[in-house]
């Protein structure tokens, strides 16, 4: 995997079948029972969430899926779908496919967040998500956004965004959530504001007309009215054990005999599964279930390859047909899957009667979707084999693929369910996986991956892909993301060695070091040594063939070191050179280029500042600001700060520049800071002095309400805490409280802490 910050060239696709079918209404059979009780729910637009939660086959999915088709035709409301899978369990695919699903609604929409998520540096919340709810404040008509399988979602992040998102969304878009338990999200407080529409297990209980028409669909009139009820009772309105039973008394001699003797609670419903309706089928259909049990989704190609026939898609037909509870994820009847329960008990039954198969059967899975280049599933199955080997080989061979389809976050989880033992076993993908938790700012994750990767590597441990050495690749992983817990002259070391071992100047990993070696130089005020460095490393970045994203970031690197030692002519002419390309990645990510630009930006500013041009100068330097905001990295802000304190500082204003000090000063209690910025933040505050700023009442209230979590987080401003100790006592990420804050200060019409506190006095609000 590259071990530079960089920008993948294109977005996840989203052409492969599989994924297609997760952006698809569900097909409803012909003959689905029409619940109006319940859609009448769905159809109230005034609630911005509604839930749907029950166990297993309770009917969520038709219901909803039913609900959509009635409602498109109708004009009222367009309807965007996602059924979610555990794939779907990390923050940027999540985003991604959210989006993808409202742009088969409103395909001019969320674009620009689309492209913000390439960007795997950049936390959805800080650029994806407001360019979306931008997105739809825009949008007019009505829109419902179904979520299917929440409850798949463990990952905090996610449920901390969609709240977020929540909280934010306009009139336009109503989020209708189905799950199997209670979403992580505030019911409470939704249900307090009314604005919370719940469908739960009682209200989907079939009625007995409703089931009249249910067991008709199955079981014709093998049933009049009193046996109908009789079923209904005996399955108490579970949609699931309405549909088996009916499916169980269709073949039976007795029909009202049959009702009495059925269990309506999912162990019957399986047993009854496995004992009549299996032993009841021939012997090549029984085969084909059982077999195909281990596929999360079929069809015809990959049954052909995972039981080694070539009629496969005519026998899923013909099981759709048969109603045995294969459910099409595609109009055109390619992709299937069969209901969970009754999966379970197919599962059940081939591990009674074939226990060898499975694992043979899921390699041969695994290969098919390594040939169609759906490597992720391809590992998800070898794990699933047993093959752990087998999985740990493919997913390091496989760094590049993820990457270049956003899909980092993926990565680190599969690694994740490998273990520590597969990383032992393969130092390689030990690097790789540290550089995937980089890149999605899991930075505790960094420095154990990489001391197991270092304890088992060997003088025959094959190096990553672009690197001579596989210590140079972890040192410079250590000196770039895993500086917690060292001493800056400790990362100068490691960042030094990494350089020493590194001495083809032909691949990128000379470059990569070299960047990380400078960058660290910079921090720690060696600016002769970290401009030599680094003039290297961009000469060398384009022929080895690293990105432009990755090229910009080093000569903004250069040009801060250039400037820090007071080489402005320089730095003019570097500048020169970039800034059409830093102007052409700006419009095509927006905001989320930050980590690319910032220092080119805030190399341009304090040009400006230099030749005089103060309100250019002030322009450039509160972007700088803000896409350092963006990158979260504390030096990157602090230093940009400082460099606007300095300027506001010249320009007379000194209220400005204390109001950039003290944000800076709280950034540099949430994270570590390099010393030369440390330094340069404490002798500007020494210069602008400690004196309280001068703030005004201002009429009236906030531009726009405050919700309940700005309150919450403004509350917290007042005291001592830092923004990462503010989110753990609310349970928020730093990155969630950033995006709170961020919020607060547009609507209360600031531009740092000190200012929202006192505004919010002032206003009365705390």
């Amino acid at each position: 995997m590259a071990l530079q910050n960089e920008r993948p060239p294109a977005a996840p696709g989203l052409t492969h079948p599989l994924i297609n079918g997760k952006l698809l209404v569900p097909p409803v059979r012909p003959g689905t029972v029409g619940r109006g009780r319940l859609t009448t729910l769905l159809d109230d637009h005034s609630q911005r969430l509604a839930v749907v939660v029950a166990p297993a086959g309770w009917g969520k999915t038709t219901l909803l899926a039913d609900w959509a088709r009635r409602i498109a035709p109708a004009g009222g409301t367009a309807v965007a779908w996602l059924t979610l899978d555990d794939s779907d369990d990390e923050p940027y695919r999540f985003w991604t496919y959210l989006i993808s699903a409202l742009r088969t609604v409103s395909p001019a929409l969320g674009g620009a967040a689309l492209k913000a998520l390439r960007v795997t540096e950049v936390d959805p919340l800080e650029v994806a998500v407001p360019t979306l709810l931008n997105d739809l404040e825009a949008m007019t008509g009505r829109y419902a956004l179904v979520l299917d399988d929440y409850h798949v979602l463990r990952d905090r992040r996610i449920h901390e965004a969609v709240e977020f998102f929540l909280g934010y969304l306009p009139p336009s878009l109503r989020l209708i959530v189905a799950s199997r338990l209670d979403p992580a999200l505030p019911l409470a407080r939704l249900r307090a504001g009314g604005e919370l529409a719940e469908i739960r297990a009682a209200g989907l209980r079939f009625t007995g007309d409703e089931a009249t028409g249910l067991v008709g669909g199955v079981a014709g009139d093998a049933l009049d009215t009193d046996g109908v009820a009789a079923l209904v009772h005996r399955a108490e309105g579970w949609a699931a054990g309405i549909k088996l039973m009916a499916l169980a008394i269709r073949a039976a001699p007795s029909p009202p005999a049959t009702v009495d003797t059925l269990g309506g609670d999912e162990r019957h419903v399986v047993d009854y599964l496995t004992s009549e309706v299996l032993d009841g089928l021939r012997a090549g259909q029984r085969d084909f279930l059982l077999r195909t049990s281990v596929l999360d989704q079929l069809c015809g190609p990959l049954c052909d390859t995972v039981l080694e026939r070539a009629d496969s898609q005519l026998a899923l037909a013909e099981l759709e047909r048969a109603d045995l509870f294969l459910v099409a994820l595609d109009s055109q009847r390619f992709w299937y899957r069969y209901h969970r329960l009754f999966r379970e008990a197919l599962r059940r039954e081939l591990a009674t009667v074939a226990p060898e198969a499975g694992p043979q059967l899921l390699s041969r899975a695994a290969g098919w979707h390594a040939n169609a280049g759906d490597q992720e599933q391809a590992i998800r199955y070898l794990i699933a084999a047993g093959d752990q080997h087998g999985a740990a080989e493919l997913l390091a061979a496989a760094d590049d693929d993820f990457l270049a389809r956003g899909a980092i976050g993926a990565y680190l989880r599969l690694g994740d369910s490998l273990g520590a033992e597969a990383v032992r076993a393969n130092p390689r993908l030990g690097i790789s996986l540290a550089s995937a938790a980089g890149l999605t700012g899991r930075l505790h994750r960094v420095a154990p991956l990489l001391d197991t990767a270092e304890a088992a590597m060997t003088a025959g441990t094959a190096p990553p892909a672009g690197w001579r050495s596989g210590h140079a690749a972890a040192m410079t992983l250590r000196a770039v993301y895993a500086q917690d817990g060292w001493t800056p002259e400790e990362l100068l070391a490691m960042a030094r060695r990494s350089v020493e071992l590194e001495v083809d100047p032909e691949i990128p990993g000379w470059v990569i070091s070299r960047i990380a070696l400078g960058s660290v130089l910079s921090g720690t005020g060696h600016h002769d040594d970290a401009a030599r460095v680094l003039a290297q490393a961009v000469e060398r970045a384009a022929p080895v063939g690293l990105p432009a994203f990755t090229r910009l970031q080093a000569t903004g690197l250069l040009a801060i070191a250039l400037s820090n030692r007071g080489h402005t002519e320089h730095v003019r002419v570097l500048l020169r050179g970039v800034l059409p390309a830093v102007a052409a990645i700006e419009a095509e990510l927006g905001e989320a280029a930050a980590p690319a630009v910032v220092f080119l930006r805030l190399a341009e500013g304090v040009v400006a500042h230099r030749d005089g041009q103060l309100i250019r100068a002030r322009d450039l330097l509160l972007h700088a600001v803000d896409l350092a905001q963006i990158t979260g990295h504390p030096t990157q802000v602090v230093r940009a700060l400082v460099t606007l304190a300095e300027l506001e500082l010249a320009c007379g204003d000194r209220r400005a520049a204390s109001s950039a000090l003290s944000e800076a000063d709280e950034v540099a209690r949430s994270g570590p800071v390099f010393p030369a910025v440390a330094a340069a933040l404490t002798d500007t505050r020494l210069r602008v002095g400690r004196s309280t700023m001068p703030m005004t009442s201002g009429a009236g209230g906030p531009a726009e309400p405050l919700t309940d979590r700005e309150h919450s987080i403004l509350r917290a401003l007042r005291g001592p805490l830092s923004q990462r100790e503010i989110g753990a006592e609310l349970y928020l990420s730093m990155n969630t409280v950033k995006g709170y804050s961020k919020s607060l200060y547009r609507k209360l019409g600031v531009a740092s802490r000190a200012e929202a506190v006192q505004r919010g006095r002032d206003l009365g609000l705390i």
